[in-house]
């Protein structure tokens, strides 16, 4: 089954934050994720505002998992910790 990563972000440190998106997509990519939804227009109906909303589709939970702790996104994700208040989910699809 496809899995989801649902990330809702308020970026702090807009060029720091631009490393971490610039290293991140070919990670995610090397871990068969494609970006759905990234930083577009949105309606917030419920819940915390954060402006960057981001929707990445994965073959399946476990290759969404690895990428996240891969290497290659690790070394992103250094970029983005100090630049931003992120909060990140993984969800199975159906």
């Amino acid at each position: 089954m496809p899995a989801y990563w649902i990330a809702n972000v308020e970026v702090t440190d807009a060029a720091r934050y631009g490393e971490y998106a610039r290293l991140a997509g070919p990670a995610i990519e090397a871990h068969g994720g494609r970006f759905l939804a990234r930083a577009g227009r949105y309606k917030q109906l419920e819940g915390r505002d954060r402006a960057r909303n981001v929707v990445v589709v994965f073959p399946t939970l476990e290759a969404a998992e690895a990428c996240y702790r891969s290497d290659a996104y690790e070394a992103a994700l250094r970029h983005a910790r100090g630049a931003s208040v992120r909060d990140l989910v993984i969800v199975e699809g159906i």
